[in-house]
C-alpha cells in the first residue's frame, strides 16, 4: 500500500538531552541525608565539561504515520452494505453483516459500512482478522446498556468517517456484563483492539458512563471531524499513541485523564503527537498524559485540569514560611514506607496539563492552560521551541526532572508555586513571563514526586550538574522566592533578565551556589539585600549592585547613567525593595556612572525597563567608579563585595541570627556592609 507522509507538519525539534553519568559518578556528589545532595562549586566550566550533550529528535514523521487509508471519506450505495438501525431492530443491506437479537450487528468482512438510525439498547460489533473496514456514521445513535455499543473485536484497521452534515451519538450504562467476569474490557463506550482511525466533517458525541469516553488499544489518529467525549473516567485513550492533525476539534470532560497513551513497555510508544487541531479539555486528573514522548507542533488548546489552579497544593511559604528553598511539607506518599506507601502513591491525583514520561517538546500552538498541578511536566526532557502559552498552575508553570530547553515562542506563567524547574534549564531565545509564589526559576530542585502515576510532594534535589544557562531571549521573572535559583552555577551570555525578587529578606533575586559567569547580555535583578548576590568577580562582563539605606517603595525609578548623561538602564520594579544589579555590555571598566532614584520618564516602558525619552525629577544617590567586574555600591560610594559564604565570586550574607532572615530594611550582623563573611550557606 501507498504510504504518504505529511511533510507540512514535520517540525524537527532539537531536544537537548542532557546525560549525567560523569556527574553522578563523582564521588563528591553522593546524597546526603533525607533529600539534599552534595553540590559540587566547581567553576562554571569545570561543570559545563562533565555534561555531555546528546540531541533526540522528534518529529511528526517518525512518532506516527498517515497513509491514504486515513484520509478515505468517500462512498457509494453500490459498494457499501448499509445498516440502519430502528429501535429494537436492524436492517442489513449487502453483505459482511448480520443482525441479530434487539437490534445488534455483527460485521464479519472487511469492506465498507454505512451506519444510520437508532438502536435503544445493542451493540455493534467487528470482528476481521487482518482487514480494513470502512465505518460511515451517517446520522447514527447507539446505547447499550451493559456493554461498549461499538466494540471493535479485531481488524487490521478501522476507519470511522463522520459524514457531512450528521450528528452521531454513542452512550454506554453505568454496569458492563461481560461474558467473562474478570475481563477488563471492553470499557469504553467506543471501544477498539485495532487501529482506529476517526476523520470526516461531522460530529460525534460520545458518553462514556461506565468508565472511559474512547479507548483504542493500539492506535488511535484523529484526523478530522467535530467529537465531543463525556466520560467518569479518562476521556480518550490510545494505547500505542494518540496523533491528531489541523482539522480535528475534540472536547473532552473527564472525571479522570482528558487524552492519555498508555504503553510503557514497547519502545516507540506510549506516544503523543500533534500536528494541529483544536482541544478543549476538562479533567479531573491529566489532560494530556504521554507514558513516553509527546510533541505539540500546532493547534489551540484550551486546557483545565483539577478544578484548575485554585484547588493547587498548599505550600510551605504560603502557609507563611520564610525562608526560599524550603519545600512543601510531603504528601502521604512521599513519607509512607512499604506497602502503605505504594498503595498511596497508587491512590494519589495527579492534576497536569500537559505530561509525559521521557520528553516533550513543543514547537507551536495556543494553550490557555489552568491546572490545579503543574501545566506542564516532563519526568525527563522538555522543549519549548515556538506556539503561545498562557499557564495558571496551583505548582510549577514548567518542570522537568532532568533539562528543561526555552529556545523560542512566547510564554507567560501568570501563576505558579515555582515558575520554571528542572536538574539543569537553557535559555536560549522567546518571550517568557514568570510569576511565582516561591522562586521564579530553580535549577536543581529535581524531582518533585509528580512521576506519571503520582502528585507532587517534597522536591528533592538530583546528583549531577546543575547549570542554568542563558543565551538569548527576553525574560521577566517575579517571585516572592528566589529569583534566579541554582543549586550548581549560572552562565548568561546572550538575553534580557528582569528580575523583581523578594521583598523578605530571607530570599535573594539571585541565589547560586557555584559562580555566577556573566559574558554578555542584559540582567536587571531587583529586591531585599538579606541575601543579596551578584554576578561572579571572574565574570567578563561588568556587573553593579546597588543597596539603598532603606527599602525603596514599588515603581520607584531607579537609573544608571554614564558620565555623558547616556542611560546604561532606566527601570521601575513592581515591588518595594532595597537592592538593585544591572549588568549591561555598555558597563566599561575605568568608567564612571551616577545612579539616581525617583523621577519620571516619557520612554516606552516594558515589564518596568523604560527605552528612550526623557527623564527627568530624580535625585543623585551616588557616582562612582567601575574598576573590577563587581561594584559593590551604597549611598556612600564602592563598598568591599559581600562575598557572602564563601560560595561564588559574588556572594551573600548570612541569614540573621538563630536562623531567621534579617528584618527588611538592615543588613544582618554576620555581613554588614563593606564586611566579608565567610559563613556556611543554609540550604
Amino acid at each position: 500500500m501507498k504510504k504518504t507522509k505529511l511533510k507540512h507538519y514535520v517540525g524537527v525539534i532539537a531536544l537537548c538531552t542532557v546525560l549525567m553519568a560523569s556527574a553522578c559518578s563523582n564521588g563528591s556528589n553522593t546524597a546526603a541525608s533525607g533529600n539534599a545532595a552534595v553540590v559540587e562549586t566547581a567553576s562554571t566550566d569545570q561543570q559545563t565539561e562533565k555534561a555531555a550533550f546528546a540531541t533526540t529528535e522528534l518529529s511528526m514523521d517518525e512518532l506516527v504515520e498517515f497513509d491514504d487509508e486515513d484520509y478515505k471519506t468517500e462512498w457509494s450505495e453500490d459498494s457499501s452494505t448499509k445498516i440502519v438501525f430502528n429501535g429494537t431492530s436492524a436492517s442489513v443491506t449487502g453483505a459482511g453483516a448480520a443482525a441479530g437479537d434487539g437490534g445488534s450487528v455483527s460485521i464479519t468482512e472487511a469492506g465498507t459500512y454505512v451506519l444510520s438510525g437508532t438502536l435503544n439498547d445493542g451493540q455493534l460489533t467487528v470482528n476481521v482478522p487482518d482487514g480494513t473496514i470502512h465505518l460511515v456514521l451517517n446520522g447514527l445513535e447507539m446505547h447499550d446498556n451493559d456493554s461498549a455499543p461499538l466494540y471493535i473485536v479485531e481488524a487490521g484497521k478501522v476507519v470511522m468517517t463522520l459524514q457531512e452534515g450528521t450528528e452521531n451519538k454513542l452512550s454506554d450504562g453505568t454496569n458492563y456484563v461481560n461474558a467473562d467476569a474478570t475481563a477488563e474490557e471492553p470499557n469504553a463506550a467506543l471501544y477498539s483492539k485495532a487501529d482506529l482511525t476517526i476523520n470526516g466533517k461531522g460530529k460525534l458525541t460520545v458518553e462514556g458512563n461506565f468508565n472511559n469516553g474512547i479507548n483504542s488499544r493500539d492506535d488511535l489518529k484523529l484526523v478530522s471531524g467535530t467529537i465531543a467525549v463525556k466520560a467518569v473516567d479518562d476521556g480518550v485513550q490510545g494505547k500505542d499513541r494518540v496523533a491528531a492533525l489541523e482539522g480535528a476539534k475534540l472536547t473532552v470532560e473527564a472525571g479522570g485523564d482528558g487524552v492519555k497513551a498508555t504503553n510503557a513497555e514497547e519502545e516507540g510508544k506510549g506516544i503523543i503527537a500533534i500536528g494541529g487541531g483544536t482541544f478543549d479539555i476538562t479533567s479531573g486528573n491529566d489532560a494530556l498524559q504521554a507514558e513516553t514522548s509527546m510533541l505539540v507542533n500546532g493547534g489551540t488548546f484550551s486546557l483545565k485540569t483539577g478544578g484548575g489552579s485554585e484547588n493547587g497544593e498548599t505550600h510551605v511559604e504560603e502557609r507563611g514560611g520564610w525562608g526560599g528553598g524550603q519545600q512543601a511539607a510531603p504528601d502521604t506518599a512521599s513519607t509512607a514506607t512499604g506497602t502503605d506507601a505504594a498503595a498511596t502513591e497508587e491512590e494519589s491525583t495527579s492534576a497536569k496539563a500537559l505530561k509525559a514520561g521521557t520528553d516533550i517538546q513543543v514547537g507551536g500552538g495556543t494553550f490557555e492552560i489552568d491546572s490545579a498541578d503543574d501545566s506542564i511536566h516532563s519526568n525527563g526532557n522538555l522543549m519549548i521551541a515556538g506556539g503561545e502559552l498562557m499557564l495558571t498552575t496551583g505548582d510549577d508553570g514548567i518542570h522537568a526532572d532532568t533539562a528543561v530547553t526555552i529556545a523560542g515562542g512566547k510564554i507567560n506563567i501568570t501563576k505558579s508555586y515555582e515558575g520554571i524547574e528542572g536538574s539543569v534549564i537553557t535559555l536560549a531565545g522567546g518571550e517568557t513571563t514568570v510569576t511565582a509564589s516561591d522562586d521564579g526559576m530553580n535549577v536543581g530542585g529535581g524531582n518533585d514526586g509528580s512521576s506519571v502515576n503520582g502528585r507532587a510532594g517534597q522536591n528533592t534535589i538530583t546528583d549531577g550538574t546543575h547549570m542554568l544557562t542563558i543565551t538569548g531571549g527576553t525574560y521577566y521573572v517575579n517571585a516572592t522566592g528566589d529569583g534566579l535559583d541554582s543549586n550548581g552555577s549560572i552562565a548568561m551570555s546572550g538575553g534580557t533578565v528582569t528580575v523583581n525578587g523578594p521583598t523578605n529578606a530571607g530570599n535573594g533575586s539571585l541565589d547560586y551556589d557555584g559562580t555566577f559567569e556573566m559574558t554578555g547580555g542584559y540582567l536587571i535583578a531587583a529586591g531585599s539585600s538579606g541575601m543579596v548576590q551578584s554576578t561572579s568577580d571572574t565574570s567578563t562582563q561588568q556587573s553593579v549592585l546597588m543597596t539603598f539605606p532603606s527599602t525603596l517603595e514599588a515603581g520607584t525609578m531607579v537609573r544608571l547613567e554614564d558620565s555623558e548623561g547616556n542611560a546604561i538602564a532606566t527601570v521601575a520594579p513592581a515591588k518595594t525593595f532595597q537592592s538593585i544589579m544591572i549588568s549591561s555590555p555598555d558597563l566599561k571598566q575605568g568608567s564612571t556612572y551616577t545612579i539616581y532614584s525617583g523621577g519620571s520618564s516619557t520612554g516606552t516602558e516594558t515589564n518596568g525597563l523604560y527605552e528612550g525619552g526623557e527623564y527627568t525629577g530624580g535625585t543623585k544617590v551616588v557616582s562612582f567608579e567601575i574598576t573590577s567586574a563587581v561594584t559593590w555600591v551604597n549611598e556612600s560610594g564602592v563598598t568591599t563585595a559581600q562575598s557572602g559564604m564563601g560560595m561564588g565570586g559574588g556572594g551573600r550574607p548570612m541569614r540573621g541570627q538563630g536562623g531567621q532572615p534579617p528584618a527588611e530594611g538592615t543588613v544582618p550582623e554576620a555581613a554588614p556592609q563593606g564586611t566579608t563573611d565567610t559563613g556556611t550557606q543554609a540550604q
